[in-house]
């Protein structure tokens, strides 16, 4: 199986070469990495992506730039990331979900109801909780780079409003391809259903789905919203996504072109997070005005009362619950 992927991983290369990826320089010696990312190249995260390449151009004097593909020009995320793993795309921005299947530790963030607020979100990754996970990534040929936030995920659908796990019941949702997604729907009695991204539009007009669950921007930007117009801010996650990079790649640069790099990472987030925002209010105020059902502060103790099982399930080393504890425990960025 290796061997083959192996074979697809050449076959991808010489894609990126029909792209014109395969040219190392900008200059006579500039480093361009190659960047994955599946979102347009307006949204947030491709943005920060921008502006990190920017800055490395900047910083190295112009030895070291990126090659960023939006858009999901090089597969969905699941796909993107085990090619970076393999050393066929350099930079990735994903989102934790196809990270939990590899890596445990990262299932943590993924957890339903685990982050009080956005800003409880942002010091528990901007910590040394969140460096731990990142440096859990590395055994498994992926050096972490930073965190992006990803919004609060909500559920919309198009058959009827919810307001407690009653209303999910039976309904067909869209999840990520993540165990830890389907354990939740399905506590929650509503039928999980995995799924691509780029799969869910067509899904909910055919009726292959009800619903799926996902955050202001990505219910905005994809017209989800015209397909299912009932929206639930359950807010039940809040998993940030994930910059990582190739461990392939990684080895071969020098400790200058890392801590350059790991710099620009770190200050690409703060312009994400303010990118972020601005979308969030306008993909709101874009949604509201279409006269879509929005129920903004549902009984959240009907759907946490239905976790227990969940974190039993996925919460499974004396290592994790460790974590968990200094989760729960860590204070809102607002209040340190």
């Amino acid at each position: 199986m290796i061997r083959y992927f192996k074979i697809a991983v050449r076959q991808f290369l010489a894609f990126l070469c029909m792209l014109g990826a395969c040219e190392t320089a900008l200059g006579a010696d500039t480093l361009v990495l190659r960047a994955a990312e599946n979102h347009p190249s307006d949204y947030p995260t491709a943005l920060a992506l921008k502006y990190m390449g920017t800055l490395l151009e900047e910083w190295s004097g112009g030895d070291l730039a990126i090659k960023l593909y939006t858009g999901g020009q090089l597969g969905e995320e699941k796909d993107t990331l085990e090619i970076t793993i393999f050393g066929g795309i350099d930079l990735n921005r994903v989102n934790m979900a196809p990270l939990n299947s590899i890596v445990p530790e990262t299932s943590l963030l993924a957890l339903p109801f685990l982050f009080r607020s956005t800003s409880h979100m942002r010091a528990v990754v901007d910590g040394p909780i969140g460096d731990e996970i990142l440096a859990s990534l590395e055994p498994y040929g992926l050096i972490g780079l930073a965190y992006y936030d990803s919004g609060a995920r909500s559920f919309y659908n198009n058959q009827r409003t919810i307001r407690s796990p009653e209303d999910l019941a039976g309904l067909k949702i869209r999840v990520q391809n993540s165990a830890l997604s389907v354990a939740m729907v399905e506590a929650l009695g509503a039928n999980a259903t995995p799924m691509g991204f780029g799969q869910v539009y067509e899904s909910l007009l055919l009726g292959t789905i009800d619903g799926s669950e996902n955050n202001w921007p990505s219910y905005e930007s994809t017209g989800h919203y015209e397909a299912a117009a009932h929206y639930t801010l359950t807010r039940h996650t809040m998993m940030p996504e994930v910059l990582v990079m190739s461990e392939h790649r990684w080895q071969k640069l020098s400790l200058q072109q890392k801590n350059l790099i790991r710099r620009a990472a770190k200050a690409s987030v703060p312009y994400m997070r303010k990118e972020w925002d601005k979308r969030v209010a306008l993909s709101k105020e874009k949604v509201l005005s279409a006269g879509v059902k929005v129920i903004e502060n549902p009984d959240l103790s009907l759907f946490t009362d239905a976790m227990a099982p969940v974190y039993k399930k996925f919460v499974t080393t004396e290592k994790m619950h460790g974590l968990l504890k200094r989760i729960q425990a860590t204070q809102d960025a607002s209040v340190l």
